[in-house]
């Protein structure tokens, strides 16, 4: 079962302040645990997405240039926080203010865990235009190594005209609207 089979509906899902989505995944991004917010949120049942890749729920409106600076980040054994847009089994959408960390065991990175809270709707408005222009840079390029590189060196573009790193970006989102 993956997001390709599922079409946007253009649907906006929302959930409380006080609910975290909870998820985690093995070394590969496989989902070993989801919590009921996460379930009921996404409109899955446990049993479609334990084992499935945690890209099950990738809306397609979300450049692969946030996904791969959040694979590189953790990998290092680094958290990232981050806004993103997810897609839900019956085609609705729903934003997240993700923190995603590495788990280890005796000094070393044994599975990924993400806490997901609810974002302002001003924050969303912030960043949706700049996902958006990552978006449409990939896009302009056939070839996904193009793409991604392409993506890549215009976010590195983008936050060096903020005259920030995407962690301090994000986060001057985050206090704008706190």
């Amino acid at each position: 079962m993956r997001t390709a089979t599922i079409s946007p509906t253009g649907v906006n899902r929302t959930f409380a302040p006080d609910e975290v989505i909870v998820s985690k995944t093995d070394l590969t991004g496989r989902l070993t645990y989801v919590n009921d917010v996460f379930l009921h949120i996404a409109r899955y049942d446990e049993d479609e997405v334990i084992g499935q890749p945690h890209n099950l729920i990738r809306h397609p409106d979300m450049p692969r240039t946030v996904f791969k600076l959040l694979w590189e980040e953790i990998e290092a054994g680094r958290e990232l926080f981050a806004y993103v847009k997810n897609l839900a089994r019956d085609g609705a959408h729903y934003w997240v203010f993700a923190h995603v960390t590495p788990t280890r065991r005796n000094g070393r990175i044994v599975a990924y865990h993400s806490n997901r809270r609810s974002p302002h709707t001003s924050a969303v408005a912030a960043i949706a235009p700049v996902y958006a222009a990552l978006l449409a840079e990939e896009r302009r390029h056939g070839n996904p190594v193009e793409a991604m590189r392409a993506g890549a060196a215009l976010l590195e573009r983008t936050l060096a005209e903020h005259g920030m790193t995407y962690d301090e970006f994000v986060w001057s989102i985050t206090k704008a609207v706190s």
